[in-house]
């Protein structure tokens, strides 16, 4: 009860209705696996290595790179291998989907990290270009030009004044005693001899030091310049990434070693960084160092990093990875692992499962797929059978799992190469990928365009060239009854999804529909239903939960999702003293039981006909 301590006026505001259930979010998806670039956890690197959202295939390639192949093994140049993930990751925005969330997995061969460098030499100081991410990707060109200003310089009162130099600031002082017009300009090279650093003291004065450790006084005819860098990064042959008015002191905010950092840089996608440490000790002046660093990477202006790989091949295990380590932040999760702290991933694919030439490490994969799911309960896990199962292979593979948390899906899909433009007159080149890129898309454009409890299947699959097997009737009619999901080709109606099983023994659990329809209902209850906690346990509490419930399990009826021609049909919610004994009160335990109908895809649609006679009558 509020308290009324004194006599007045008290307005207060109160809730008349029932709080409400908000439908989470069901198409957004995760892929892990390899990739050519992108953030990716290793020790002492980045801290915001963390799985990046992705909204289109074009930001997929500036995060994580294109569809060139890998090079994988334990020697250069290493074995090619497609980039099995970033097909996947175009398929799946070909099909409709809209947010993937992407694990990078990288495997280190031997003690090599796989990070690109270039030693740039700064006095007796050592500075060096560095890849943010290790991936052959990071073999980039690094180039560097200087930038100067006008003049800053001018007299007042018998003195030379710069108003606009600020601590940290490397001006160039050039004599210029008989007001010639050739004065530096550009990016013409740096002479040490006429570089300053700027200096303020506690009371506002500026000296301008130079590479001796002094400060010479200004004269009326000195020419005073501001010197910037200008860093352009060029990743292949389209990308250009430019950081102009770059300062190569800490004391300005666009310090080189901010702007392009380790940890935190502006740019987020930032592919280098420098590694120089202005406090470290060297025989120059420390305060003079700016201007030496400034001096030294416009000398080494063209720079290409060198030693950038793409590792070792994954295992199965790697792709599984590890928890985000609970005592220290640094350590981030890995592979699957890292999806464990993503609230909104609702379906899970590992595109590179299937690659592997030992089908015990498919069927590996397959299993941490699945047991992600299942530990994170409001997720399903898009399984593909491996490359070039025949008929009773992928029914072996199949039989070796089972979950109602997870959907095979069976033959692989045939594309034209989009990397290469063939020879006129060559037949171009064809890829072989596997199908969850294509059917996670579905999933997703199924749940935007229909709602999560239609059935993900007699849906177009969009960009590719045929199936890797001609799966008829007669070899669906084996595999269906298996709960292996067949791709399919029909004439005139194209290439379709015709299956929508899960991998489950429990018919309770058959179709992925309604697997993922209890999910979503599963996983808006639970964050809906939080304010609850902590809340008297009583009529008041079991009432309005109740009504809070039945409102949203009304709006999926109305939508189509549960069976009935009446909502008491269709759902019941009980939340009373028949659903709790004393035991349960007394331990703050508050049970409300939901039973629901879901509508079940018609999976086998049949008509019966016969004859009758004109003067018949209807049964």
């Amino acid at each position: 009860m509020p308290e009324y301590l004194a006599p007045g006026v008290y307005v207060e505001e109160v809730s008349f209705r029932s709080k409400s259930i908000e439908g989470v979010p069901t198409s957004t998806t995760g892929f892990v696996g390899m990739t050519r670039y992108g953030p990716v956890w290793y020790q002492d690197g980045p801290t915001d290595c963390e799985p990046r959202l992705i909204t289109s295939f074009t930001e997929f390639e500036w995060v994580y790179g294109g569809l060139e192949t890998l090079h994988v093994g334990d020697a250069d140049p290493g074995e090619e291998r497609l980039s099995y993930l970033a097909h996947a990751a175009r398929s799946f925005f070909d099909n409709g989907g809209k947010r993937l969330y992407v694990s990078r997995v990288f495997a280190q061969r031997g003690g090599d990290n796989g990070i690109a460098s270039r030693v740039i030499p700064v006095s007796d100081l050592t500075t060096t270009w560095k890849a943010r991410w290790p991936g052959k990707m990071g073999n980039v060109r690094v180039e560097t030009e200087v930038v100067r200003s006008r003049n800053l310089a001018r007299v007042e009162g018998g003195a030379v004044i710069v108003p606009q130099a600020r601590a940290g600031m490397v001006v160039e002082v050039i004599p210029n005693l008989d007001g010639a017009a050739n004065l530096p300009d550009g990016n013409d090279p740096l002479d040490l001899e006429q570089l300053r650093v700027v200096q303020v003291d506690e009371e506002g004065a500026k000296s301008f030091l130079d590479k001796t450790g002094t400060s010479p006084q200004l004269e009326e005819t000195d020419v005073v310049q501001l010197v910037e860098l200008k860093v352009s990064v060029r990743v292949g042959n389209e990308r250009k990434d430019e950081y102009n008015e770059l300062s190569t002191s800490p004391l300005r905010k666009r310090d080189i070693r901010r702007i392009l950092a380790l940890t935190d840089p502006e740019d987020e996608n930032a592919v280098v960084w420098l590694e120089w440490d202005p406090t470290a000790p060297t025989a120059a002046k420390s305060e003079f160092l700016p201007a030496l660093l400034m001096e030294a990477l416009q000398k080494n202006p063209d720079k290409r990093l060198e030693g950038g790989t793409d590792g070792a091949l994954v295992t199965p295990d790697d792709l599984k990875g590890k928890s985000a380590h609970p005592d220290y932040a640094d350590r981030k999760g890995t592979g699957l692992g890292a999806f464990e702290d993503i609230d909104d991933i609702a379906i899970v694919a590992a595109p590179d499962g299937g690659t592997f030439d030992a089908k015990d490490s498919c069927r590996m994969v397959a299993s941490h797929v699945i047991q992600h799911a299942e530990d994170m309960r409001y997720r399903i896990g898009v399984i593909d059978a491996p490359r070039g199962s025949s008929l009773n292979q992928v029914r072996e593979f199949r039989g070796q799992l089972d979950s109602k948390y997870a959907a095979l899906y069976h033959p692989w899909i045939e594309i034209l190469d989009p990397t290469e433009r063939a020879a006129q007159g060559a037949p171009p080149k064809r890829l072989l990928l596997p199908p969850s890129g294509a059917v996670a898309g579905i999933y997703a454009r199924t749940d935007i365009t229909r709602g999560v409890h239609k059935a993900p299947a007699n849906e177009v699959v969009q960009g590719l060239t045929r199936f890797e097997a001609n799966i008829n009737k007669g070899r669906q009619d084996v595999l269906n009854p298996e709960g292996i999901n067949a791709l399919r080709f029909f004439e005139g109606r194209g290439h379709r999804v015709w299956g929508a099983r899960t991998i489950s023994s429990d018919p309770e659990w058959k179709y992925v529909n309604v697997r993922r329809l209890f999910i979503y209902m599963e996983h808006s209850i639970d964050k809906g239903m939080q304010w609850a906690v902590f809340e008297p346990n009583g009529r008041r509490l079991w009432d309005n939960v109740r009504r809070t419930v039945e409102d949203f399990l009304l709006v999926l009826w109305r939508d189509g999702a549960l069976l009935g021609d009446k909502p008491e049909q269709a759902f019941f919610v009980r939340c009373d003293r028949t659903t709790m004994t004393q035991n349960d009160l007394d331990n703050g335990r508050m049970i409300c039981l939901i039973g629901v109908a879901p509508v079940k895809p018609a999976e086998f649609v049949i008509f019966r006909i016969g004859q009758w006679t004109a003067d018949a009558k209807m049964a």
